[in-house]
């Protein structure tokens, strides 16, 4: 499991530095302005899953699962509604890791 940071994105713009997806899951930031950008440049289509760390009325909340689709990339809010109490981070997951790249970047809000 990696730790994801995030890379603040001046007006003037940011390039994306993906790294590889981690296997065993990663953890990223949370908060308003933050992305989590999610490059598939497999032949197949991927699934990342935010967990969601909270309940209501002492019921889960669903974690949330982001379909990537081949050759696709897609960036991911990640709000504060993902942030685990215990490490102040999101936890983040994959159905494969195969030619998938992550990266967090915190825009301007």
């Amino acid at each position: 499991m990696a730790s994801l940071n995030a890379t603040a994105v001046p007006p003037t713009g940011a390039a994306v530095a993906y790294t590889p997806a981690s296997a065993g899951g990663d953890t990223c930031p949370t908060g308003a302005g933050v992305l989590l950008m999610v490059k598939n440049s497999d032949a197949s289509p991927h699934t990342v899953t935010l967990v969601t760390p909270g309940t209501v009325n002492g019921l889960a909340i669903a974690d949330r699962a982001i379909p990537v689709a081949a050759g696709a990339e897609v960036a991911i809010p990640v709000n504060r509604d993902y942030r685990n109490p215990a490490t102040g981070r999101a936890s983040i997951t994959y159905d494969a890791v195969t030619s998938v790249g992550v990266a967090v970047m915190r825009v301007p809000v």
